[in-house]
């Protein structure tokens, strides 16, 4: 199983960066494409390390945020076949609120319109293909958790807390245990790890990929879901994006090597499949 991220926050290198997230995986005989990141500059770094885009298989759309899937316009000019997964209810209504008034934070406007030929909208536990699966949130008062992140979706001019419903992960079965990639983990990343587990009870956990939404928490928070983490057993955080630098530093004292973080360019080909 090769992972390499595509675009992040930061850059150790020539790579290009930005807030987003956008992560090319092989596995066995599919190669797929995790979110697109903000602009589209997932594809130059792409390019730079590589990467023929028009060979992916597949993409998933991880949540319905402007920073994971509005850069997939890049991806549909370079790949003209491929669909992309993502959750049933998925729409361009997510905002964040800022003082009295709210921010849009969702997909960009006219997006899934525009798309619409290439999007495949899933429900439920969903295999896009063998040993690969796109879970959804299966956690009770999700809502309590947007509400503290204010996060909002809108109907009709109605703002409610968001329970992350558009929200999914992507696990993949390997030898070495599931390795889940969720690129924000919104739902709580000691959720997520018991839902995959609660999914595939015969099967052990080796990693969770993605962001920890953890950039405005209080430290105590950060200690607090370390603890949590650590209390689930998983043997890998690889983690950045909306994680923060400070939050990192705090789960890599609390968790040690158990936790590491990522960049554009970053690299996993140790995870046997």
């Amino acid at each position: 199983m090769l992972v390499k991220v595509l675009i992040d926050n930061i850059s150790n290198n020539e790579l290009l960066c930005e807030w987003g997230l956008s992560v090319y995986v092989e596995y066995k005989d599919k190669k797929i494409l995790l979110d697109g990141g903000t602009t589209g500059a997932f594809a130059q770094n792409a390019k730079m390390l590589g990467i023929d885009l028009n060979a992916v298989d597949f993409g998933v759309i991880s949540h319905a945020h402007y920073d994971h899937a509005d850069g997939l316009a890049a991806f549909f000019e370079a790949n003209d076949h491929a669909p992309v997964y993502l959750r049933e209810g998925s729409e361009e209504n997510c905002f964040k609120q800022e003082g009295p008034g709210y921010k849009y934070i969702g997909i960009r406007e006219g997006f899934l319109e525009k798309y619409a030929d290439r999007l495949r909208y899933v429900e439920g536990d969903f295999s896009p293909s063998e040993g690969v699966y796109l879970i959804p949130h299966k956690t009770e008062g999700l809502e309590k958790l947007g509400e503290k992140a204010h996060m909002y979706r809108e109907w009709e001019g109605v703002f409610s807390p968001d329970t992350f419903a558009h929200e999914q992960s992507l696990v993949f079965d390997t030898s070495q245990g599931l390795v889940i990639f969720n690129s924000c983990s919104h739902g709580g990343a000691d959720n997520i790890i018991r839902e995959i587990g609660d999914t595939f009870p015969d099967k052990k956990i080796y990693a969770l990929f993605g962001g920890l939404h953890l950039h405005a928490s209080a430290d105590e928070d950060v200690l607090a879901l370390a603890e949590r983490i650590r209390q689930t057993g998983i043997r890998k955080i690889y983690t950045g994006h909306c994680t923060g630098d400070h939050a990192l530093e705090l789960l890599k004292e609390e968790l040690g090597d158990v936790v590491e973080g990522i960049c554009s360019g970053f690299e996993i080909n140790d995870i046997v499949e």
